[in-house]
């Protein structure tokens, strides 16, 4: 049985119009991996596949060491899932939705279920259609928390709240990972909220995996650098150029191996050089990409 939480060799899926092709992702006990991709990336799809509610038309995928879609039952008792578009049942109560899982799932923890009714700013009473937005996907967090699951897998979460509403969303998910035997898979479009927990980024665009890492690597590798060249000077070829803007004398380089070396090459003709952040990567990733495979 494999140690890591999700294991996906070659997995591929074939729609009408879109395919997921060739995709390979592990997930690590106690990781956090961003899963970053526009709309239409595959991201929704990848996850219904380790949630083992469509089957991969090839590849291998295992999710907490079960086969899937075989073995998902088994798997499930182990994930806690949460959407931006989960739904929950309009005219019951937030206490009844809790009494609901608690039947389900033995390992329910009614004492942490109630440190996060406080956090949260609920109350079991509400009926599911009095709640806000926010309000509705705390709940949801709340439901899938309290099970104490060492998976979860979050679509899209954060879609539609306030800040203040996303950054109670985003704390309670960096407060579980202090147990150090769960892990996220957590899917957005909002760099900004993976950039803050994630450890590790995975990019994905039209169904490909574009690039993944950890976030540090990502930081630290990939910069822009502004060249000015004199009349009649021009650059020697440099290596691990991803992106290239001229406007005169003036160039804006953008790289993802930064190095002395590539510094060394371009020399006194420098004159800045900034770091990016991860959504700035992401779009240079996409786009350098998207140009290589001619789309």
């Amino acid at each position: 049985m494999t140690s890591n939480h999700i294991e996906m060799r070659g997995v591929r899926k074939t729609y009408r119009f879109f395919t997921l092709d060739d995709l390979s992702l592990d997930l690590a006990p106690g990781e956090v991996m961003g899963f970053v991709g526009p709309n239409g990336a595959g991201k929704s799809t990848t996850l219904r596949l380790a949630l083992g509610l469509i089957s991969p038309d090839a590849g291998e995928i295992r999710v907490m060491g079960h086969a899937m879609p075989d073995g998902q039952a088994a798997a499930k008792r182990d994930i806690g899932y949460v959407s931006g578009d989960m739904r929950l049942l309009p005219h019951a109560t937030l206490g009844w939705h809790m009494d609901f899982v608690k039947s389900i799932y033995p390992e329910w923890d009614g004492g942490y279920a109630a440190t996060l009714i406080k956090r949260f700013n609920l109350r079991t009473e509400q009926n599911a259609r009095s709640l806000s937005l926010g309000e509705h996907v705390k709940a949801t967090l709340l439901l899938a928390l309290a099970r104490r699951p060492r998976l979860l897998i979050l679509d899209e979460p954060t879609t539609g709240l306030d800040p203040v509403a996303r950054h109670e969303v985003i704390s309670e998910f960096m407060d579980v990972l202090r147990d150090d035997r769960r892990s996220i898979l957590f899917s957005s479009h909002n760099t900004v909220d993976v950039e803050r927990i994630s450890d590790r980024i995975t990019f994905i665009d039209r169904g490909r995996v574009v690039d993944s890492s950890n976030k540090e690597d990502f930081l630290e590798r990939w910069r822009r650098i502004h060249v000015q060249l004199p009349p009649g000077a021009t650059l020697p070829t440099l290596p691990n150029i991803v992106g290239r803007v001229d406007d005169g004398q003036f160039i804006t380089l953008t790289t993802n191996q930064f190095s002395d070396g590539l510094m060394a090459l371009i020399g006194s003709h420098a004159r800045d050089v900034q770091r990016m952040n991860l959504e700035e990567i992401f779009v240079a990733n996409v786009m350098h990409h998207r140009e290589a495979r001619g789309q």
